[in-house]
């Protein structure tokens, strides 16, 4: 999806009328027993609502529902199951926001700026988790080399 597709879903998604049932902040007393499967198993929540917003059509699935650059690149249509696995191990905090945002223009509803904020601070901290795991290992593969095989910066 091009960057003016994605400017134009977020014009349109601001004349949505709809309101989610429950907002973010009342989920928890909303359903108690899901929000704590959700909390012992993320993923799991995550890859059965994905399934449940594609009507248990999997022929309908793309990585990331289709908002991230990478999406449908990855020969998704031969093995959805193993695919949408992936993404929310890997990727959890853009699945859970890409089926969030797949519900919404499914059903025109409308966010409100608690949420956003909720979603931008979610999807920050998953990117920051990533950014310094990735930095770790890259340090520790530094460290292991041996002062020979180690590049002159000098």
């Amino acid at each position: 999806m091009g960057m003016q597709q994605q400017v134009e879903k977020m014009q349109l998604r601001q004349g949505f009328q709809n309101l989610w049932h429950t907002d973010l902040m009342g989920t928890v007393t909303a359903d108690t027993p899901y929000c704590c499967f959700a909390c012992f198993c993320g993923p799991c929540v995550s890859y059965l609502l994905r399934k449940q917003a594609l009507y248990n059509d999997m022929s309908r699935y793309k990585c990331c529902a289709g908002f991230m650059p990478c999406s449908g690149r990855f020969g998704e249509s031969h093995c959805p199951e193993l695919c949408l696995g992936t993404e929310v191990c890997f990727c959890f905090g853009t699945s859970v926001s890409s089926t969030r945002f797949l519900i919404q223009d499914e059903l025109n509803i409308k966010t409100t700026p608690c949420d956003n904020c909720m979603i931008v601070i979610s999807l920050s901290l998953s990117l920051s988790l990533s950014v310094f795991t990735n930095l770790k290992i890259l340090g520790s593969w530094v460290s292991q080399m041996t002062p020979r095989n180690r590049l002159s910066l000098g």
